[in-house]
């Protein structure tokens, strides 16, 4: 699947939505040289050209980095969040669900899963590689 951002469609963040909340992983990525990038935006942040496609992706990725945000138990407890690298290109950031957030490693193989939090599709991740 791919959907091309046109002057007069909706914009990037709206298509990267609305193909979340029907169930579909996709990226930004740059037609003149093209790399993936994330969050949706008009313009590529790596050459800065204006025609963007967002493709489906595997959402097989890389934790770049992670930290701890330590919070009170009544508050939820520890929460982790990551940067993690998409195979096709991107980095986005999130959370790395299955695991205690201090067990989340840099380097660790996660997949992207998308759920419903409040109402609205969200991109999560957990550890290991989709079959």
């Amino acid at each position: 699947m791919e959907i091309k951002v046109t002057a007069t469609g909706p914009g990037p963040e709206r298509l990267w939505r609305e193909a979340l909340a029907a169930g579909r992983l996709t990226l930004p990525f740059c037609d003149a040289c093209g790399r993936a990038h994330f969050f949706p935006r008009v313009l590529c942040p790596h050459c800065g050209a204006g025609d963007i496609t967002f493709r489906e992706v595997s959402g097989r990725g890389t934790v770049h980095s992670t930290t701890v945000l330590r919070r009170k138990p009544a508050e939820g407890g520890d929460l982790n969040i990551a940067l993690v690298d998409f195979a096709e290109g991107g980095r986005m950031m999130s959370r790395v669900d299955g695991l205690p957030p201090a067990e989340v490693r840099i380097g660790l193989a996660v997949t992207a899963r998308i759920l419903v939090e409040d109402g609205a599709p969200i991109v999560v991740f957990v550890p290991g590689e989709a079959a």
